[in-house]
Formats: structure tokens, sequence, C-alpha cells
């Protein structure tokens, strides 16, 4: 029993043997508890300011406007640049901006518009710092570890979700979210540092892009070709649409249904992020990201946002964050490990900066839509639309996948058929008469042997 644990542990763990990888991935856990207590305490900081969850619908969609915009020319620059030095920039300029949010907010002067800027301001930060961060992960553990790893770093994301917020609802209820947004700003120093004390030598790098006319278009037309890149974004396109939205949903849902406060926002959140945990490690224990898979988490992320949707009390809804999580992880490790997997080195960075575009960057059209529907019908029915928008895809994809696996045995019993006939063709086919030279030759073959030859013509 011992034996198998280890072995578990090892499969599950395996790509942190590499050193770079293991400095990224502390690194990450620092500074992203400190994006999770920034998410949570921003908004919360804009329903204290204006009550209104249209608010919050607009402070995230300016955050992820640039992506939408302009998302795939940061794939082209993280592809024509070193990956490793970009990062390390864009994470020290997003240190800054929170640095700022929490002077601002710490003396009092802070104003809906200074957050509604700042949170653009990131924006433009994340539109080249993910689709770099994201393919840099292959330049560090290479193909064979990079299943692995994405979901890893899936696990590493949820866990800080659920310190994160836990520790920002705290904070906000004690000393006030000011404070939120500093601490974030100290630990980009975590996540720099790793990146300086990484090994170049030690890297998997590929050869940057040089620059040319058009490359954004050929991004585009290489991704729209590739059915193994094509379907994961469109299926993570309405999915981030409609489903990711929790920024917005969550706090009036806490507010507005349950009638609590910010501790109960940062528990709902840490519940999440517990589920999503245990889904990144169930996930980084498979040996590859499959279709099937991503059509199951798909499916499986509709039905337990659903159940969300309608349940009815406080601690029900705390429960079934669990399961939520986990499906929403699988569903996002799943996507990216297919798409790292089926994209060639040179058109990564477009290819993630593309996943951005439609997870990230579809946000400016699905937040302020689901913090309408949220005023309008109820939190409920926000998460009632992404969860039946989540399960409709998710059924087309089972159909698709299900559909595939009939075609791919179709072709085998066909191919298996071809062989088949053309064997007994061949064994039914009598022996082909020699003249000439040929028969001559094995005429005079057979005689040498001591065999009874005849000439080839009288045969």
């Amino acid at each position: 029993m011992r034996r198998r644990f280890r072995a578990a542990a090892r499969r599950t763990f395996h790509s942190l043997r590499v050193r770079n990888y293991r400095l990224y991935f502390v690194g990450q856990i620092v500074s992203l508890s400190g994006t999770w207590m920034q998410s949570v305490a921003q908004a919360w900081l804009v329903l204290k300011l204006t009550g209104s969850g249209v608010a919050l619908g607009i402070v995230t969609a300016l955050q992820f406007l640039p992506i939408l915009l302009a998302g795939p020319w940061g794939g082209v620059v993280a592809d024509r640049v070193d990956k490793r030095r970009l990062v390390a920039v864009t994470q020290t300029v997003a240190g800054l901006l929170a640095l700022a949010l929490g002077v601002l907010t710490v003396t009092g002067v802070v104003s809906l518009w200074q957050v509604y800027l700042i949170a653009f301001l990131l924006g433009c930060v994340n539109l080249v710092d993910m689709p770099a961060r994201q393919s840099f992960v292959m330049e560090m553990v290479g193909r064979e570890d990079l299943p692995n790893a994405v979901s890893l770093n899936s696990v590493v994301v949820n866990a800080a979700r659920i310190v994160g917020p836990a520790v920002a609802g705290l904070l906000i209820a004690t000393v006030g979210i000011g404070i939120c947004f500093l601490l974030n700003a100290a630990s980009y120093i975590a996540v720099i540092m790793a990146f300086v004390a990484m090994r170049p030598a030690e890297l998997f790098r590929g050869i940057p892009v040089p620059r040319k006319k058009g490359q954004l278009r050929e991004g585009l037309r290489y991704v729209w070709s590739h059915e193994e890149l094509r379907v994961p974004l469109l299926l993570m396109a309405v999915v981030g649409t409609l489903a990711y939205n929790f920024s917005v949903v969550f706090p009036l849902l806490v507010r507005e249904t349950f009638h609590s406060g910010a501790g109960t926002y940062g528990v709902l959140y840490s519940v999440m992020g517990a589920g999503a945990v245990v889904g990144g490690l169930l996930v980084a224990s498979r040996s590859s990201a499959t279709r099937p898979l991503l059509a199951v988490a798909t499916f499986a992320f509709g039905a337990t946002l659903l159940v969300a949707a309608v349940m009815p009390q406080l601690w029900a809804e705390v429960v079934v964050m669990l399961p939520v999580g986990a499906a929403s992880t699988a569903f996002i490790a799943t996507s990216n490990a297919l798409l790292q997997l089926g994209s060639s080195a040179e058109m990564r960075g477009r290819v993630m900066a593309l996943f951005s575009v439609v997870f990230l960057g579809s946000t400016p059209i699905g937040g302020p839509l689901i913090g309408w529907i949220a005023e309008a019908g109820g939190p409920r029915a926000a998460l009632g639309v992404g969860a039946i928008a989540t399960l409709a895809v998710g059924a087309a994809a089972l159909v698709g996948v299900r559909r595939l696996r009939r075609s791919r045995r179709a072709e085998e019993v066909a191919r298996s058929q071809a062989v088949a006939a053309a064997a007994a063709l061949a064994a039914e086919e009598p022996a082909p008469l020699l003249t000439g030279p040929a028969a001559r030759s094995s005429g005079r073959s057979g005689s040498r042997s001591g065999g009874r030859s005849r000439p080839a013509a009288r045969r």
C-alpha cells in the first residue's frame, strides 16, 4: 500500500524534479496568493464604493479588455523574445500597479475611476504576460512533462485561491481593504527572484521567431486549420464568456442571496479552491491530456454549476463549491495541455495568446452581461446561465468524441477488411507466366539445382 502511494505521488509530482520548474512553482504559490487577495479586495472595494453589480462587471471587463482587443498580438511578442526575461519584466510592472492601488486605498483617496484605470493597466500587462508565462512552462520541463506541469500549475493557482481569499476576508474584516493590495505587491518579489535564480542552460528553449509581416494572421490560420486546437478554443470561448465570472457573481450571491459579508465571500472562494486542488492533482496523476477527458470535464463543470445555482442554504452552497472547483480545474488544465502539445514551438506563444483571449478576453463581454443578469434576475439566474451554456457545449463535445471514436473504428474495420481482401486475392492468383530471358534463367536455375524443370513456355 505504501509503495503504491509513493508511486502515485512520484507520478503526480514528477515534473518538480526539474530545478527551474521547482523555483517557478514556489514563486507562483506566493505570488498567486497575493493575486487572489487583490481580486477579492478589488471586488469588495468596488461594492463599497458603488454597491452595483454592473460596476463589478465593468471593472472586471476593463481588466480583461486589452486581452480581448489585442490578445493575439501579445502572443506574437511572446514568440519573438526571451520568455524568461519578458515574464520577469511583466511581473515587476504588475507588482508596481498593486502597490499604487494599495497606497491610494490606505490613504483614503481612492475613487472608482482610479480602480478602473489600474484594472485596465493590469490588463495591458497580462496581455503579454499570460501567453509568455504559459508557453514558458514547456521551456522549463520539456514536452514529456508538460501535461503534469500544467496540471500542477492549476494546483498552484487554486491552492492560492484557498489561501488568498481567506486571508483577504480576514484582513478586510479587521484592518481594511488596502493592506491586501500592499501584500500582493510584496508577493511579486518571490516570483521575480525565482526567474532570476533559474539556470538558462537547463531550459528547453525554442528559437525566437524573427520579426516579419503577417505573423498575427499566420497564427489565426494555424489554429483554425488544426482541429485539435480549434475544438478546445471554441469550448473555452463559450465557457469563459458565460461561466467564469465568479468575481462578479460571488459577491452578489453572498450579499444578496445569503445576506452575509466578506468573510463568507472568502470562505466560498477558498472551498472552491480546495476542490480545484483535488481536481488538479487528479489530472496531474494522468499520463496525458485527451479530448475525451476534456469533454467529460466540460460536462461535469456545467452540471456542478447548475447544482450550485439551486442550492437553498449557505452551507450547501459551500459544500457544492468543492466539485465545482474540481471540475473547473480539470477543464482548464486539460484545455491548456492539449493546446500546448498540439502546437509547434514557433507558434506556441500565439496559440496560448488565443487561449487567453477566449478564456479571459471574453470577460469584457461576459462580465457586464452576467452582472446585468444577476441584477435583473438574481445571482442564481446568472450562475444558471453559465451552467446551461457549459452543459450544452459539454454535451456537444461528448457527442463529437463518440462520433470520432466510431469513425476511427470504421476506418480500422475498413482497413483490416482491405488488407484481408488483398491477402485473399493474392492467394487466389495463379503464378505469373515467365517468358524470354526470365524463363530461360528460371529453367537453368532449376536444372542446376537438380530439380525437374520444364521450359516455362510449356507450362
